[in-house]
């Protein structure tokens, strides 16, 4: 069963030492220098799950909540022993579907965490390092299209007109996906959770791939439609919204807006695609490294259609053997033209293979990169990179290698591994998701804990999908890990805003 957070939970861990003051084990951190700022990972500090068969309140198992996360606004509170306490946000993907989509409705999970963090050198076992995370399912809420019509994980085989007044109406539909003509249901495959101050969410999905956002509730209430050069295109200038293949031009299948992030000081909304564009090389793993990043101005979405304000080209890290790219499967902001960037492999608990490779939590820079947008890049007819290679006009982010999941003294202390065996303590092959909250530690200012949760793909062996049991055939838990990280350029006030929080009530 899922772990309850209570006071005297708390109290029996500070008395296990996993919750102390910090030591920098100097030895263990690593620094990385991105425009002339230098960042540190000083190590792992929390992992927990929620077991693989757990069910939530619909009767569905509960799972691929490493989709997206995302703190609820005001939750977040720093204990006197210095752990750290709120409600998450998570939202899975698009249900069970290994053997084909299916009707899984859009929906978010609310999760109660509570974070002891553990700075020493020795070893967990297993079972007292998931003490360092408790996690709490709290409640589902379910998303829906317009008139409380309910959405659907279907694949988009169909295409819904515009609404009457797209583009000039801020809250008028773009042309949308959908299951089928008879079935004008909207698909939604999320990928990307932003929390806004007025309790709504913002989406970003692979069909489209589109921006949604939707009230508390779960209704849509807008939607944010790329440029041409981003939408999924048939040989006939068409949409084409399925992720079964892959279009003529425009975003690869299944390899849509995955990352999503704000600057709430700014209310700039980003987005960026797991990889190449296919006529910018995304039809071939070999060629797919130069990825689309987005901007839009979001001061006032429901009175101003959301414009596009920016937009840039990331590479993305490639293997060392076969030179394929290491897609992202999320981004979240730093501070103004800084991000971190979750790239990886798709080895490990669930994948292919249980050696990953390639699992990090990356720092890229847009500062002195070239904005495309509004140029002829935004045609499809114009790519950024033939075949895999960039343009000579366009000058892309600066990359940097920064947090590995997989390195193996870290992953050690918290009993966990790398490679074989596969059984419980192999790490999860699919890390989907980030989300930064301060530490609080008055010695250490610019210190900020990074939570990441994987996506588990709703597999295992006791599964309910839509109310009928499954068998995947393997149980993998909904894994989370907790880093602590040094970030001098964040402005504090654009987290207090993104957490919903302020300086002066966040300590309890």
């Amino acid at each position: 069963m899922v772990r309850l957070s209570t006071s005297a939970l708390v109290l029996s861990l500070i008395r296990l030492s996993v919750s102390r003051p910090f030591v920098s084990r100097q030895d263990d951190s690593v620094s990385v220098e991105l425009d002339g700022v230098t960042y540190v990972n000083k190590g792992l500090v929390g992992f927990g799950f929620i077991p693989s068969d757990f069910r939530e309140s619909t009767g569905d198992t509960l799972g691929g909540i490493g989709s997206a996360i995302a703190f609820k606004q005001g939750t977040y509170q720093i204990l006197p022993n210095g752990s750290v306490t709120g409600i998450m946000v998570v939202h899975p993907d698009r249900g069970f579907n290994v053997d084909g989509t299916v009707d899984y409705q859009a929906r978010q999970f609310e999760i109660n965490f509570l974070l002891n963090p553990y700075y020493g050198s020795d070893n967990l076992d297993f079972e007292d390092a998931q003490k360092t995370v408790q996690l709490t399912y709290l409640r589902t809420i379910l998303q829906f299209d317009r008139n409380n019509t309910k959405s659907t994980g279907l694949d988009a085989l169909g295409v819904r007109p515009a609404q009457s007044g797209f583009p000039a109406l801020a809250i008028a539909d773009p042309a949308m996906p959908i299951a089928s003509k008879k079935d004008p249901r909207l698909t939604i495959d999320a990928e990307g959770l932003v929390a806004n101050s007025d309790g709504s969410y913002w989406v970003s999905d692979e069909y489209g791939p589109y921006i949604y956002r939707f009230d508390a509730s779960g209704q849509l209430i807008q939607t944010i439609q790329p440029p041409a050069a981003i939408l999924p295109m048939d040989d006939d200038g068409n949409l084409s919204f399925t992720s079964e293949d892959d279009p003529a031009t425009g975003r690869t299948g299944n390899q849509g807006f995955e990352g999503l992030t704000l600057d709430p000081i700014n209310n700039v909304l980003y987005a960026m695609l797991q990889s190449a564009t296919i006529q910018d090389g995304g039809d071939d793993k070999s060629t797919s490294r130069f990825t689309r990043l987005v901007a839009y101005d979001v001061s006032d979405p429901i009175a101003t259609r959301p414009s596009l304000i920016g937009e840039w080209v990331v590479p993305l890290p490639i293997s060392n053997s076969k030179g394929n790219t290491r897609a992202c499967s999320e981004i979240h902001f730093v501070s103004p033209g800084v991000f971190l960037a979750l790239s990886r492999d798709g080895d490990g608990r669930g994948g292919d293979d249980t050696e990953s490779k390639y699992k990090n939590a990356d720092l890229f820079s847009i500062a002195g990169a070239t904005d495309i947008h509004g140029t002829k890049f935004d045609d499809p007819s114009n790519p950024i990179a033939k075949k895999g290679k960039l343009d000579k006009s366009i000058t892309p982010a600066e990359y940097v290698a920064f947090v590995s999941y997989i390195d193996d003294d870290e992953l050690a202390r918290f009993g966990l591994h790398n490679d074989d065996p596969d059984d419980q303590t192999l790490i999860d092959a699919k890390w989907e998701s980030l989300a930064l909250a301060p530490v609080g530690d008055p010695d250490f200012p610019d210190d900020y804990f990074l939570f990441t949760f994987a996506d588990n793909d709703f597999l295992t062996t006791n599964g309910f999908s839509l109310g009928v049991p499954y068998d995947a055939g393997l149980d993998v838990d909904n894994q989370v890990l907790v880093f602590r990280l040094t970030l001098p350029s964040v402005n504090p006030q654009s987290v207090e805003m993104a957490l919903g929080i302020s300086a002066s009530y966040s300590k309890v």
